[in-house]
């Protein structure tokens, strides 16, 4: 059966013309039970007359991730073990934070692969190894899930706020399905997210990556984790191939909008890229990009030889950076007792 989950509104269209000789305005009220009012059958589509719903149910269906497992962390994040039609697991992450007028917002890291191949060897994931792209109805399906699981029924002013492509797998490694998801996030008639609160993160692709640009439909981060070629072929073997100073040397041409900047992540390891002097190649690194950088101390993976470094040393590398003119925060890790904090997810129920 055909999940139209995997439909973008343009391909819905065209298949309810083609195969069901339904009119247009037929397949945007079907688009908008799907991703507006979160239906997961056809006889909750009311405006839909019954002889349509009828011959939708004969052919195709809405298969949503099942949720296998929910764990919270201490600090208020939650994770979701996801099941996939053909029984693949994937982890999707609830992070909030509260406004200014005290309201409880979300962000959602969103897997976009099953595993990933580019084996870094500080993220759990990359030890994984790499099984399967996900499709665009995966990849959304996880928002649905998160939508359901907070009780997000109000598009015009949803609590779920922000989204990141950081979860499981290398986006730009699945590039026609995650483009296919960002065209569907923008579509006002859908889910209706800003590219403003979409972020794309890679750990260094050049295939896809001015394609992502030139489209304008989410904001870019670059999980960069090294200041010099030869540490970074240490930590991120398969990512090194784009060699650095050819990668930054494209980040100088990427299109940004008004007031746009990239993200750089730099993840913190103890005594491995947390020097002073690795501060200083840094800031000379990224100077000539208009970005910022995201400091992030290291959290615990399994296997993984590598420890956090002390509070003493983040904070002197955050000021070398300050005083080089360099825009850097370090980010609270949220997450880590559930094994849902940067490069820890593995797809795995925890024992706890």
């Amino acid at each position: 059966m055909i999940n139209l989950l995997d439909m973008t509104l343009g391909e819905l269209e065209t298949w309810m013309t083609e195969e069901l000789g339904e009119p247009n305005f037929r397949a945007t009220q079907i688009w908008q039970w799907l991703w507006q009012k979160m239906a997961r059958d056809f006889d909750s589509m009311t405006n839909v007359s019954k002889s349509c719903r009828e011959r939708l149910a004969a052919v195709a269906c809405i298969a949503w991730p099942e949720v296998t497992a929910v764990e919270e962390s201490c600090d208020g994040t939650t994770k979701f073990l996801l099941r996939l039609a053909d029984g693949k697991q994937v982890e999707t992450v609830l992070i909030p934070s509260d406004s200014r007028e005290g309201a409880r917002r979300w962000t959602q890291c969103l897997s976009s692969q099953v595993g990933c191949a580019m084996a870094c060897t500080f993220c759990s994931t990359g030890q994984m190894g790499f099984e399967r792209n996900m499709t665009m109805g995966e990849i959304l399906g996880q928002v649905l899930v998160a939508r359901a699981y907070l009780g997000d029924a109000r598009p015009d002013h949803p609590v779920l706020r922000n989204l990141v492509f950081m979860g499981m797998g290398e986006p730009l490694l699945n590039l026609p399905e995650v483009m296919r998801s960002l065209h569907s996030l923008n579509n006002n008639r859908g889910l209706n997210f800003s590219p403003r609160r979409i972020t794309v993160s890679t750990c260094g692709i050049e295939k896809g990556l001015r394609e992502l640009g030139d489209s304008g439909l989410a904001y870019l981060a670059v999980s960069l984790h090294a200041p010099t070629q030869v540490l970074r072929a240490r930590i991120m073997p398969k990512a090194a191939r784009w060699p650095l100073e050819d990668m930054l040397c494209a980040l100088e041409q990427y299109p940004l909008k008004t007031r746009e900047r990239i993200t750089f992540e730099y993840l913190l390891l103890g005594g491995i890229n947390d020097g002073p002097e690795h501060a200083r190649e840094l800031a000379r690194l990224v100077s000539t990009v208009k970005g910022k950088l995201n400091l992030i101390v290291y959290n615990p993976a399994e296997g993984a030889p590598y420890t956090a470094p002390s509070e003493e040393r983040v904070l002197a590398f955050e000021q070398i950076l300050w005083k080089r003119h360099i825009t850097a925060i370090v980010r609270k890790s949220k997450g880590q007792d559930i094994k849902a904090a940067c490069g820890q997810l593995k797809a795995a129920i925890c024992p706890f």
